[in-house]
């Protein structure tokens, strides 16, 4: 038999991989979008349907359409001057946080000493407790009659108690005690990607600690400051437990007064229309930001 007449058995086809239909992809991320459209559009929804319901007496909302709730948010001096303290508030923290987690977030990033787990433990151990909790030990401890006072008149640096709280003095620095970890911990990721190399050949190039920092790894660090004051900026402003405990009557908040026209007032629309006023300018001031943070990180680039 010659081997002209020998025929090459024919070469079987190679199977590829084929991507799914997109029927198939869309019932994979359907329970996604179930979730989504039940626990968070629906809601939304149904809180913009009832900023716009006329007020009713005896009843949480009356017949028909209105805007005169967002108008009344919109114009009454009080409200806009509760909503400014509110968004000055959330200024106020979210720098301080920053300010004092980044050393911590670059030392717990860095460091390769036998107590980091400890380090980490101590920044995470105030979400394992509630925020009422930590708010009732800043309570105990700003009070007219409390620990410090008590502390600084024993050693006779002062007469009298200090007014430490039902003012914003209060508020703010117990807002930081209870968001300070959502600030280290973006940061904590963030900088552990940056590589020290990369801050080591910048000092072999001449440049000081001081300006390698500036140069190389604040503008490689952006992302997770970002990500940190963003989170800890939408947090402050919609505390509640916090300012309702240490501020008192003295501070109020946008939050404070969506609570008392639900609950105190039985006033459900201008509730309603006060919280989507303070989201739709904390979504404004965020949008600001990551515009103003995107041509700094370009320019520090």
């Amino acid at each position: 038999m010659s081997a002209s007449t020998l025929a090459a058995p024919a070469a079987a086809p190679l199977t590829t991989a084929t991507t799914p239909p997109r029927s198939r992809a869309i019932w994979l991320i359907a329970p996604a979008l179930v979730l989504l459209g039940v626990f968070l559009l629906l809601p939304y929804l149904n809180i913009v349907l009832m900023s716009l319901r006329p007020p009713a007496v005896g009843a949480p909302y009356g017949a028909g359409l209105t805007l005169g709730n967002y108008t009344r948010a919109l114009t009454d001096g009080y409200l806009l001057g509760v909503l400014a303290d509110t968004l000055l508030l959330g200024l106020t923290v979210t720098p301080i946080c920053l300010l004092l987690g980044y050393p911590v977030a670059f030392h717990l990033a860095r460091t390769r000493s036998r107590w980091a787990g400890l380090l980490y433990v101590l920044v995470l151990s105030p979400l394992l407790v509630g925020v009422v909790v930590r708010s009732f030990g800043w309570l105990i401890l700003l009070s007219g009659n409390g620990v410090i006072n008590r502390a600084l008149i024993d050693l006779g640096w002062i007469d009298s108690g200090l007014q430490l709280m039902n003012n914003r003095l209060g508020v703010t620095i117990a807002l930081v005690h209870v968001f300070l970890p959502f600030m280290i911990l973006p940061l904590v990721g963030v900088i552990q990607s940056i590589d020290p190399s990369l801050e080591a050949a910048a000092r072999s190039l001449g440049a000081s600690r001081l300006k390698a920092f500036l140069r190389v790894s604040l503008p490689l660090s952006w992302p997770g400051i970002q990500a940190g004051t963003v989170l800890v900026f939408v947090l402050t402003l919609s505390a509640y437990v916090t300012p309702v405990m240490l501020g008192g009557a003295q501070v109020k908040t946008v939050s404070v007064l969506v609570v008392q026209s639900l609950i105190d007032n039985f006033q459900w629309p201008a509730g309603a229309a006060q919280a989507l006023v303070l989201t739709a300018c904390g979504m404004l001031a965020v949008a600001a930001y990551a515009r103003l943070t995107r041509r700094l990180s370009r320019g520090l680039a």
